[in-house]
């Protein structure tokens, strides 16, 4: 009699007590055994948006494209060079032909990476030479020269910082006069590190980047290192290769904040699309 007033009184604690926790009952000879696992709520993952394409430009398909940037209306591109044999480049371009306006070249033992515009001062990276050139905006004089401890790959400036990826999943901020390291921040997406952040946007308080080797621009809030949401450009890569099947993989995105367009483009594509991201 006993044993029955307590067996369910028991049950009921238990229930009580465990609240949100996992119960799992083992019952052996009579005996129970009560296992509680606390599972922590995982944030979900970023959505899946696509594009539309607004516009078709050429683009020249010897440049290997490594930085995209506008400034002031006007579209600069730095590219790179797998052979190095002097094709690193930094140029500003015509948008309506795909050509050069004006151009310099590295020295071939250097590896042009991403490039950004602050304050009328180009910056443009190296790969793996740990070199950070800064030039003049009117005639492209080289002006100074910065030491990186990375890698660099993209580059972009939130007006005040300059943003650098390195491949990883990492986001370091450097003070622009001095190329000082003042912060870095881990980039999550849903309950993972992301990685391969490659070349470089900021848009109106959000950095935008192209995952190296897979068809995605990452939406990253840089306030909560976090990835919001990820474009799918497959499409377009596909489109790409239609037209040239030896095209890289998808690098290069440009925001003209005078007009409010996006433009994108890839190493070696024959194309440049200005685009409206999806919703």
């Amino acid at each position: 009699m006993k044993r029955k007033i307590i067996f369910p009184l028991i049950v009921v604690f238990l229930i009580v007590s465990v609240s949100s926790s996992s119960l799992f009952v083992r019952c052996k000879g009579g005996n129970s055994t009560v296992d509680t696992t606390t599972i922590a709520d995982p944030t979900p993952l970023p959505p899946v948006l696509g594009h539309t394409i607004i516009e078709t430009l050429p683009h020249d398909t010897s440049f290997y494209t490594q930085g995209l940037t506008f400034y002031k209306g006007e579209l600069y591109e730095g590219t790179g060079d797998p052979g190095h044999i002097g094709k690193s480049r930094l140029m500003k371009i015509d948008l309506k032909t795909g050509k050069p306006l004006k151009s310099i070249s590295l020295p071939p033992k250097f590896f042009g990476e991403g490039i950004t515009i602050l304050r009328d001062t180009i910056y443009q990276l190296t790969w793996q030479e740990h070199k950070v050139f800064v030039y003049t905006l009117k005639d492209f004089k080289q002006v100074k020269e910065y030491d990186i401890a990375t890698e660099g790959w993209g580059l972009t400036n939130d007006g005040q910082r300059l943003i650098v990826s390195d491949g990883g999943g990492m986001l370091y901020y450097y003070d622009p006069s001095t190329f000082k390291l003042l912060s870095k921040s881990s980039i999550m997406e849903g309950n993972s590190y992301t990685f391969n952040l490659n070349e470089l946007e900021y848009i109106d308080g959000f950095v935008f980047a192209n995952q190296y080797t897979y068809p995605y621009i990452l939406k990253i809030d840089p306030a909560a290192g976090r990835v919001v949401a990820k474009y799918d450009v497959n499409d377009m890569w596909k489109r790409v290769k239609t037209v040239k099947p030896d095209v890289d993989v998808p690098n290069g995105i440009a925001y003209d904040s005078t007009t409010k367009k996006i433009y994108v483009t890839g190493k070696l594509w024959p194309e440049m699309y200005q685009i409206q991201l999806g919703q």
